[in-house]
């Protein structure tokens, strides 16, 4: 037990420093131009408008100085940690995160509006949810009563313990029944396996839903704030009573109004506070003003007092609004970096993750502290957590506590959900056999739907199948390397994308309804690059994992005479390329650099299996 929380602190440490690292190295690059090449920095952006945030931030639209050019392919996404300095990065300004962004504008919430006229921003490692997660590995050696159980739990020191609890409910299917009844049973863990499509939130919006109505309270959480606005949808909808924790900033606009801060705001006490700080402020200025008369011996230090006193009468109020907000609320949500501060005088009696497999172990122990039993849903056969230090990774920083728990309980805690509502049943059946052991079907509501079924959409030869694979091979499209960096593009892979997304849109799919992924982010600026047709979505697999569209088309890049795949070798990330498809899968790739390895030598086979083989040479 000692040993592994040992391993965990020394990884949380490895991946600071490689972090660090990370950040320095795009500070150097910055210098010789390439900075932005990363995704992480933007140069030479300027303020374009301001407006009053959300808990006394101020909102700032940074757009590139030169208005005519919009931000370069970047990987700032809406909460995340950005850190504004002059273009030249010697001088930090100011911190804040992202609160909305489009293909020329960034909006970003701040404490201030920083002065100047060029500013570099570059996204920020979250050193506020490292520090929460040493903390608490720090003191679960010596925790006691609760925690120490489902520590030993969750070290294998203990088996996990059930209860049999009916439940029912005729919308589920066999396999989410199943899985919402071992969560219900459970005193100890649970965990809900969810292939893709087949309605895992759905599922954990179910098992939180029964266990509201049962009286218990619950902390639902999941590692990004999209994550967490997703499953507080879904919560909402359900009409479970929800308060969802965490700057305003970071939670979709047409949430905010479920956040602790909208809600606190809200209460007519608050009314109340807001006099007391009033007067606190004016016993301050007055007691600071200068007066030509002598006040009376001790008027200014009674005023001082007195001031002093409403300032912390109003904070007593309001902490106990806090407090009544959160007494009230079922469910508590917020991401797996909690702020347990504002938890102090709560207890959950189930905490539920969400996407726990995009996480690593740390994060997981941080809700956990507060609850009194754990579920965890996700699916380990897709991208693992996101570690950065290859040294943490190799030893095993990725492995999700998830995927450990899995390994180690197996079928006793987990429940895998068996029925996709997302995929055609071609699209579906490499990935169900190769990676869930056959066991995947496919709802008759989606096993046969095609393109051509949607409405104005054309019957052709492109819609009237589920898959398509191109071979390349022969054609002697080889791969190259993008100009300062080490991703690689391949021009003429990509001109064949760009092709099928017109001969599509020609068809009558709607641009919207398409979307291209591949898992180089060089290939995926290319492609964009070229892309004239507006609404198709551009991503790498890794931005796109958790997504669907009708139509996906994957450009594989790799082209290369000794057959190296790179990081196509891990097979988790192609497993989420091939199942993000509803109705048309296309995927461009050179069979002879990829068909020396196994699981691209089934792909083949299989796509050669169910008629849809094809080569380059009839594109041309």
């Amino acid at each position: 037990m000692d040993a592994h929380i040992e391993q965990l602190l020394q990884w949380i440490d490895q991946e600071s420093a490689a972090q660090a690292m990370q950040l320095e190295e795009r500070r150097l690059k910055g210098k010789t131009g390439g900075a932005e090449r990363t995704g992480e920095t933007l140069l030479d952006m300027a303020v374009a408008d301001t407006r009053p945030g959300l808990a006394g931030a101020t909102i700032g639209t940074f757009v590139k100085r030169n208005r005519e050019i919009g931000l370069p392919p970047n990987r700032f996404r809406v909460g995340t940690p950005v850190m504004a300095t002059g273009n030249s990065a010697e001088t930090e300004i100011a911190r804040g995160v992202v609160t909305a962004r489009n293909s020329r504008s960034l909006m970003l919430s701040l404490p201030f509006i920083p002065e100047g006229s060029r500013f570099r921003l570059d996204i920020q490692p979250d050193e506020i949810t490292r520090q929460r997660q040493t903390e608490l590995l720090s003191r679960l050696q010596d925790a006691s009563g609760r925690m120490s159980q489902l520590r030993d739990v969750l070290l294998g020191n203990r088996r996990p313990e059930f209860l049999q609890v009916p439940y029912e409910n005729t919308m589920l299917n066999s396999s989410q029944l199943t899985a919402v009844r071992q969560c219900l049973s459970a005193k100890d863990i649970s965990i809900i396996h969810g292939p893709p499509g087949t309605g895992k939130t759905t599922t954990v919006v179910e098992v939180i839903k029964a266990a509201v109505q049962q009286g218990q309270k619950i902390l639902a959480t999941a590692p990004s704030n999209n994550a967490v606005d997703n499953l507080l949808e879904k919560l909402v909808a359900a009409g479970v009573q929800t308060v969802r924790l965490g700057h305003p900033a970071r939670v979709d606009r047409q949430l905010v109004q479920y956040t602790l801060d909208a809600r606190v705001s809200r209460d007519d006490t608050m009314e109340i506070v807001k006099d007391m700080r009033r007067e606190s402020e004016q016993y301050f200025r007055k007691a600071g003003r200068y007066t030509r008369s002598q006040p009376p011996r001790g008027a200014k230090q009674d005023m001082y007092k007195e001031g002093k006193r409403l300032r912390q009468d109003a904070r007593l109020l309001e902490k106990t609004v806090v407090q009544w907000v959160l007494d009230r609320a079922d469910v508590i949500c917020s991401t797996n970096s909690i702020n347990t501060v504002v938890l102090a005088e709560q207890r959950f009696d189930v905490a539920v993750i969400d996407e726990a497999c995009q996480c690593t172990e740390p994060s997981c122990w941080v809700p956990l502290q507060l609850a009194d039993k754990l579920v965890l849903a996700g699916d380990h056969c897709q991208l693992p957590p996101t570690v950065v230090s290859n040294k943490a990774a190799r030893e095993g920083f990725a492995v999700s506590l998830l995927e450990r728990l899995v390994a180690c309980y197996g079928a006793e805690i987990t429940t895998t959900l068996d029925t996709q509502y997302r995929m055609n049943a071609q699209i579906m059946q490499f990935s169900s056999d190769h990676f869930y052991e056959g066991t995947l079907q496919a709802d008759e509501s989606v096993a046969e739907h095609l393109l051509q079924d949607l409405e104005t959409v054309e019957s052709t030869s492109l819609t009237q199948t589920p898959v398509q694979f191109i071979d390349t091979a022969g054609a002697d499209w080889e791969e190259e390397k993008e100009k300062g960096s080490e991703s690689r593009l391949n021009p003429s892979e990509a001109e064949l994308v760009i092709k099928k997304v017109i001969a599509l849109v020609e068809s009558n799919v709607p641009a919207k309804s398409i979307a291209v992924i591949t898992p180089y982010a060089a290939q995926a600026r290319y492609i964009r690059s070229l892309c004239e047709i507006e609404g198709v979505e551009i991503d790498t697999v890794d931005g796109f994992q958790g997504r669907e569209k009708e139509v996906v088309i994957i450009s594989c890049v790799r082209c290369n005479r000794d057959g190296e795949i790179g990081f196509l070798g891990d097979t988790r990330r192609m497993n989420v390329a091939l199942t993000r498809a509803r109705r048309k899968l296309i995927m461009i790739a050179d069979s002879a650099t990829l068909g020396s390895n196994e699981f691209y030598s089934r792909l083949l086979s299989y796509f050669d299996q169910i008629g849809a083989y094809s080569s380059v040479w009839a594109e041309m």
